[in-house]
């Protein structure tokens, strides 16, 4: 009876490692770079930008023009009068690089969130997607190397970059 048992194991155990593994992999870098929800982020962000350097544009310009100015009244001024207003001007000049700065960061801070987000819900993706095509795994190609070759036919990314788009299309 217990060689049975050992018998009946060994055949599990052998039918089990000759069943070959369903894998494929994506080029990670296509398929977010390619996907249209990142290009329609990276749009939204991209307009946000130049509006942010539009405004920074015009204040840059009339922080010039307010510092000639002060110039040409610097000559007529006592030094210490001249001192005073010049001090003023430097801080008024630390503050608004300091705005600058930090609404700089805000945009990045919101662009990262938003990708990072956007990775999240990709990988997400492929890993239902594998589930439900029965891939055992899906290996994730990139410049560092983790999929060093692949045979064209267990190349995904087109398959589930064009899934990932139609699905956003709904949305």
């Amino acid at each position: 009876m217990k060689n049975i048992f050992l018998i009946a194991f060994a055949i599990v155990a052998v039918t089990s490692c000759t069943q070959p593994k369903k894998i494929g992999f994506v080029d990670n870098g296509t398929l977010i770079n390619d996907y249209q929800e990142k290009k329609d982020i990276e749009a939204k962000f991209q307009s946000k930008i130049d509006a942010f350097q539009k405004r920074t544009d015009s204040i840059g310009k009339a922080f010039q023009l307010e510092a000639q100015e002060f110039q040409l009244k610097a000559k007529k001024l006592s030094q210490a009068k001249a001192q005073e207003e010049y001090q003023a001007l430097s801080q008024k000049q630390q503050m608004l690089q300091q705005k600058v700065q930090f609404e700089e960061q805000q945009i990045q801070q919101a662009s990262q969130t938003e990708i990072d987000s956007l990775i999240a819900k990709v990988k997400d993706y492929v890993g239902d997607y594998g589930k439900k095509n029965g891939y055992d795994y899906i290996l994730g190609s990139n410049e560092g190397g983790s999929v060093l070759y692949g045979n064209e036919a267990n190349d995904l990314t087109q398959t589930i970059l064009d899934a990932l788009n139609a699905d956003y299309k709904k949305e």
